[in-house]
């Protein structure tokens, strides 16, 4: 079974998002957030978080981008647990009983749509506001194999 982690190439998600998500946690895509806004909510740093924010499910914050790796579990179950607490904490949720369902959907629907895809595939999400609510769509990066003659340095030491 397959999850996604953030992955960060560069800084620029300490700038866009408000809080952005710490590299290797676990993420889903978060859109959830947004099913009540308009687009009055889109401006700054809220909009970068609609537009392509992929939600981490630790600290709650947002990355630009996930990879797919391997989750175990028991790893899956203190997930749906920690997000189960935060629709309590954060959204009113009368109990964390109350909430489990809904938190072991949005983790079933984000592992649907990392098991077709081997691991260090990256994902990234990109949103719309339309008349029926938030549309997302996805995009797939393929790992790339690296050729190690390119990285590697042939020669000895011993000169």
């Amino acid at each position: 079974m397959n999850l996604a982690r953030a992955i960060h190439f560069d800084e620029s998600d300490q700038r866009v998002f408000h809080s952005p998500a710490r590299t290797g946690e676990w993420c889903i895509s978060g859109g959830f957030e947004f099913s009540n806004w308009s687009e009055a909510d889109l401006n700054g740093k809220a909009r970068q978080a609609f537009a392509n924010g992929w939600l981490g499910i630790e600290t709650f914050g947002r990355v630009s981008f996930v990879a797919v790796t391997r989750i175990e579990d028991a790893e899956r179950a203190a997930l749906e647990q920690g997000l189960a607490q935060h629709f309590v904490d954060l959204y009113g949720a009368p109990s964390v009983e109350a909430a489990r369902d809904v938190a072991q959907e949005e983790i079933a629907h984000m592992i649907e749509l990392c098991d077709d895809h081997a691991p260090n595939t990256l994902l990234t999400v990109a949103r719309e506001l339309t008349d029926a609510g938030v549309r997302e769509a996805f995009r797939v990066i393929e790992p790339q194999d690296a050729d190690l003659t390119i990285l590697a340095v042939h020669g000895s030491l011993d000169e």
